[in-house]
């Protein structure tokens, strides 16, 4: 989709062969999108290049710590092997790859050195803009999230390489490396990336949201049932993640695309560009239907390489401990789906539109507000709110705000906080903070919900351990019409959207 640094590109090509490296955290599962990069290092090494493939292992650990450090070296295994499956499926030769684990240089006392000297030159306000597409994003990020970038950009030197390829979400990480990499008196390197294919869900396919992705082993009937309930509206070519994985994986792969559908809907096409079908899809030529069941037959085709090799019993074992099932809730604990992975979804969230009823300074701290928020309960809320340099009493006196109820208690010097306000906060220096508005008229105690989850019951109160906010938080963001979204899907009462007043792009917490 884009290079940073094409002339330095061509100037190498003059001389000599290109070398190239794609990095992988190994957290989640990988999935069927990971095929994107993959058809692209074949093409690498069909163009003479020499290519590395790093499994970031301690990545993975400072990515808020989403792998535990006890399951890295299974996860890393677990990756290795998929990985390798995964071009042997689409016929790359693993003997002209080099594959590199993260820690088998990244602890060594030159890496570490350089850290240090990078840490002594990187303003923390580059390291989180540079992680922001990446890292997960939190109102308080650890530092192991802000190291994550400056060590993506070491790996360029270490693995001594000329260019570094990765998704187009990777585009900051890219370019705070060419801009601190020369800081350590080390090259500045080229930057290729791939789009970034958008899950079933229409969204980006996520290892964490497990309706939105195939994993790579799953079974034929699981993918005949992803792919059923895949995002696919009849001529939408906007977010069509089914549409999008033919594009970037299976005709860069064949070169073709075949559409199965019976005899007296027109029967079988093959198409050679996919410029046509997405037009025939546009203009309804070609059905929903039709198209995911032929993309089910394809889909299927490279993942049986994939299933055949992870059938031996040695990596179900492997497979079972990298990524093991939650354990069974104990005799007497709530909970009857123990084999199934928690749903982390925006309907366990109790939001609820609130009216300002009084405003005062909190007795112990001059950034802190106390707040009684009626929520439409028998009495109202008590809130804590940092919001005293961000906006004026008079200004929240009496306004409807939105309001997250299922928080547990928090004590904030000395007064419990029985909620917490969202708003919208600035990307850049100087921070700007606006409370959230929910539409005109609407009551105290009204739902807010996220598009798409009307019907779920929100938790009694989340378990801080959980995390389930912080989690759901990371993908809230502002759109560029001021609308709040969870992974571009508005914030919703029965009156209409909720929104900020101008912070465009903006984080909300």
């Amino acid at each position: 989709q884009e290079v940073l640094g094409e002339d330095k590109l061509l100037a190498i090509l003059k001389e000599r062969e290109l070398k190239i490296y794609w990095g992988t955290a190994t957290t989640g599962k990988p999935h069927v999108a990971y095929f994107v990069p993959m058809s692209k290092i074949a093409d690498f090494l069909k163009a003479g290049c020499e290519v590395t493939i790093l499994f970031a292992d301690l990545h993975a650990y400072l990515d808020n710590m989403k792998a535990p450090w006890e399951l890295l070296e299974l996860r890393t295994r677990y990756y290795e092997h998929v990985i390798k499956a995964m071009l042997e499926s689409i016929g790359v030769p693993l003997d002209r790859l080099r594959f590199v684990r993260g820690t088998e240089y990244q602890l060594s006392k030159e890496y570490t050195l350089d850290v240090y000297r990078l840490s002594s030159v990187v303003t923390q306000h580059d390291a989180k803009k540079a992680g922001a597409e990446v890292v997960k994003q939190v109102e308080h990020p650890l530092l192991s999230g802000l190291l994550y970038p400056g060590l993506q950009a070491l790996d360029e030197e270490y693995l001594k390489v000329d260019a570094q390829f990765g998704g187009v979400d990777q585009r900051k990480i890219f370019t705070f490396a060419e801009k601190y990499l020369p800081s350590l008196g080390y090259a500045k390197r080229v930057h290729l990336m791939n789009p970034m294919v958008p899950g079933l869900t229409g969204t980006k396919m996520s290892s964490s949201e497990e309706d939105s992705k195939i994993d790579l082993l799953d079974r034929k009937e699981d993918v005949k049932k992803k792919l059923k309930k895949a995002f696919c509206e009849p001529g939408n070519v906007e977010n069509n993640g089914v549409l999008s994985f033919i594009k970037h994986v299976l005709f860069p792969l064949k070169s073709e695309f075949v559409i199965l559908r019976e005899e007296k809907w027109g029967g079988n096409k093959t198409y050679t560009a996919y410029e046509a079908l997405e037009k025939d899809f546009a203009e309804q030529v070609v059905h929903p239907g039709d198209l995911k069941n032929s993309v089910e037959v394809a889909l299927n085709k490279l993942l049986d390489p994939i299933r055949e090799k992870f059938n031996c019993p040695e990596l179900k074992k492997l497979s079972s401990a990298a990524y093991p099932t939650p354990s069974k809730a104990k005799p007497g604990e709530k909970g009857t789906k123990n084999s199934e992975p928690e749903d982390v979804v925006p309907s366990r969230l109790d939001i609820r539109v609130g009216k300002v009823i009084s405003v005062e300074k909190h007795p112990d701290a001059d950034s802190l507000y106390v707040e009684k928020i009626d929520v439409g309960e028998a009495e109202p809320r008590t809130v804590v709110s940092g919001l005293v340099h961000f906006v004026p009493k008079e200004q929240l006196q009496d306004r409807l705000v939105v309001l997250l109820c299922n928080l547990k208690p928090q004590k904030m010097r000395g007064v419990e906080s029985q909620g917490m306000v969202l708003c919208a906060s600035s990307v850049g220096e100087p921070r700007q903070v606006e409370p959230l508005d929910p539409p005109a008229g609407c009551c105290a105690g009204e739902r807010v919900y996220v598009e798409g989850y009307e019907d779920g019951e929100p938790d009694e109160e989340l378990k801080p351990k959980k995390k389930v906010f912080e989690k759901l938080q990371a993908d809230f963001r502002v759109s560029e019409d001021c609308v709040a979204q969870w992974k571009q899907r508005n914030f919703l009462t029965k009156l209409g959207t909720v929104s900020c007043k101008s912070l465009k792009g903006g984080s909300i917490s």
